[in-house]
């Protein structure tokens, strides 16, 4: 048995984060995590090694459509999977060695197992007890399950599954069009799949802004993926290596097949809290199995807190990560503070897509007064120069005052573009004050002044 200041429970992002703010702080911290490596779901089988995949398969894009445009002539590339796999699991790898340095550095112990939580104060791995003053849940979360369609991580993948697959599939079925679906989508649709993409709501990427979605299912469409939205999903049966999906359209009701080699399940992720003992604690979750936070994180048992997938907001690894610096600078007697406002999500998709603040349909349905600026990547002269043309930024800003409200971003690095909106948020920047910042060229955040211009008496490259 050891005695520790903090216990985090779950080495993912917003765990080992948070572990290592403790330990920068004081505490004496220790970090619970069964996996054989640190890192969570994010480094082990999903952020990291799906941006592998999807950088890949971009190279393998690039060298079969562009080269030959700028002069590069040669054999067209061929798709070797295994190497393909490598090189992303060297990838994972080298990141989950560098949490383990990271520990190592910081004098955070790794405790390895599943942990439950027995009482207050107490941490269980196996038959051992470990004593904290302040427990950390973050336990982070798992793929959602859909009835009538049962996973065996070969046919019907998850997004784990579908990063290991033996062989590329000649068809393949995504079921869900939010973020993991398009993205993994995308990686297999470059790499030669036909892919059909299902979707229950009438629009791909719910939650985000209406015009970007439309103009993404646009370019997703001209590079092949295949949409079919308002589909109900009713069950997949696998067999001799193949599924066929049934599906209704929920406009009349009427009843479709799909075959496919394999079967992505992308229909989101819930909270993994399982085997901790949350119900004996008396901790309370809502109806989705999220724990229930209130202030500074602290569940309803004191001295357990919790954060990232497990609680409510947005399943992102950086909310999560934020999450664990507040909660430890918390423990550690200071005032540690989320803006929940100001979190980027990106889709790495080709283009990408990053946002951040309202949405326009957001704003309409507040009944705030709001203007828009709006600047094409087509008038960019560095987008031009690499085929990256397509999309647009969009900023949202307070009529009267003109107060950044949100942005859109669909285009070349558009998650490295929106940076510079988080910042402006965060210190309460209009749009003229982004206009007037002098942007290097040509570069491609060029489009966010251009943007910021629009808001006010106009582009000057529109």
């Amino acid at each position: 048995m050891a005695e520790y200041d903090v216990i985090v429970i779950g080495a993912g992002p917003g765990g080992y984060v948070c572990a290592i703010r403790c330990a920068q702080l004081g505490l004496k911290t220790a970090c619970v995590e069964g996996r054989e490596t640190l890192g969570g779901t994010c480094l082990n089988v999903g952020c990291i090694p799906s941006k592998a995949m999807l950088y890949a398969s971009e190279m393998y894009h690039e060298a079969g459509t562009n080269f030959e445009k700028m002069g590069l002539i040669g054999a067209a590339p061929k798709i070797d999977l295994g190497k393909m796999l490598a090189y992303k699991q060297s990838t994972v790898e080298t990141n989950t060695k560098g949490i383990e340095f990271l520990f190592k550095k910081n004098k955070v112990d790794w405790l390895k197992g599943w942990a439950s939580i027995p009482a207050a104060g107490e941490v269980k791995l196996g038959d051992e007890i470990h004593k904290a003053r302040s427990i950390v849940i973050a336990s982070g979360s798992e793929p959602s399950s859909l009835k009538g369609v049962e996973v065996d991580e070969k046919v019907v993948v998850t997004s784990t599954g579908a990063l290991e697959l033996a062989k590329l599939p000649r068809r393949l079925a995504v079921i869900g069009a939010g973020v993991i679906g398009l993205e993994l989508g995308s990686v297999y649709a470059r790499l030669g799949a036909e892919v059909t993409v299902l979707e229950y709501l009438d629009q791909i990427t719910p939650g985000m802004d209406l015009e970007i979605c439309r103009t993404l299912q646009k370019l997703l469409t001209k590079q092949g993926l295949k949409f079919v939205l308002g589909a109900a999903v009713e069950g997949a049966e696998a067999g001799k290596g193949k599924a066929t999906l049934s599906y209704k359209l929920r406009k009349d009701d009427s009843l479709h097949e799909l075959e496919a080699d394999v079967v992505l399940v992308a229909t989101g992720r819930r909270p993994y809290t399982h085997g901790l003992g949350l119900a004996a604690l008396g901790i309370a979750t809502s109806k989705g199995g999220q724990i229930e936070t209130g202030a500074h994180w602290e569940t309803s048992v004191k001295g357990i807190y919790a954060i990232g997938d497990a609680i409510k907001g947005p399943m992102l690894a950086h909310k999560a990560e934020d999450e664990g610096m507040a909660v430890a600078e918390v423990l550690a007697g200071q005032k540690g503070h989320v803006n929940y406002g100001v979190i980027p999500g990106v889709i790495y998709t080709s283009p990408e897509v990053a946002a951040v603040g309202a949405t326009e349909e957001a704003l309409k349905e507040e009944g705030r007064a709001y203007k828009v600026g709006k600047f094409p990547f087509m008038g960019n002269a560095r987008a031009k120069s690499h085929f990256a043309g397509d999309g647009f930024v969009k900023l949202l800003a307070d009529k009267e005052t003109d107060r950044l409200l949100g942005a859109h971003i669909i285009g070349p690095a558009a998650g490295e573009l929106i940076h510079e909106i988080c910042v402006a948020m965060e210190f309460g920047a209009a749009a003229e004050d982004v206009a007037r910042t002098c942007h290097a060229h040509p570069t491609f955040s060029e489009a966010v002044r251009e943007a910021a211009l629009a808001c006010g008496d106009g582009a000057i490259h529109a």
